[in-house]
């Protein structure tokens, strides 16, 4: 499996009071990291996706992980494979399969540094626009502020877990 290129991104970071170790450890497991698809929240119109782990939960190279949901009475759906998986420094996966709103495919991860003991994270999303129809328009006006919740989102929640400052 090779990377796509996206031809958008966005990016959002914190320090973490924990070693890269301790961080990825958290980091690597999906139900944690992405914990806010499942809660019902305004930027998903009060809709929530339920995530589906294969036999390696997200945890290694090729392992795939799907999240499905409806909104306003659509279903949207996602496949995702880990691409890129380097413990404890970082980690990366991507869509073989979205049919989703406001971004099209994407490719998704985290990369950490050490510093002083404590972690700097960086979880970053590169993304396309929707291909065709509502979706693509909404995607124009919504899609950078999709992108922003999403890293912000999966950032804050670890600055949270570890008692950590956002930067």
């Amino acid at each position: 499996m090779t990377a796509s290129v996206f031809p958008l991104h966005f990016e959002s970071g914190v320090t973490l009071n924990a070693t890269p170790e301790i961080a990825f450890s958290y980091l690597d497991d999906f139900r944690m990291l992405s914990a806010h698809m499942e809660t019902s929240t305004a930027m998903m119109m009060g809709s929530k996706m339920r995530i589906t782990l294969d036999a390696l939960e997200g945890r290694a190279v090729g392992s795939k992980v799907r999240m499905d949901g409806k909104i306003f009475g659509m279903t949207l759906s996602l496949e995702e494979v880990v691409m890129q998986r380097q413990p404890p420094l970082s980690k990366s996966w991507q869509t073989i399969n979205a049919k989703l709103l406001v971004i099209g495919q994407y490719r998704l991860g985290f990369a950490l540094s050490p510093s002083d003991g404590r972690s700097l994270l960086r979880v970053f999303i590169d993304y396309e626009l929707p291909q065709h129809g509502l979706a693509r328009w909404l995607g124009k006006l919504f899609g950078k502020m999709y992108a922003r919740w999403c890293t912000e989102q999966m950032a804050n929640d670890a600055a949270v877990h570890f008692n950590s400052a956002t930067f």
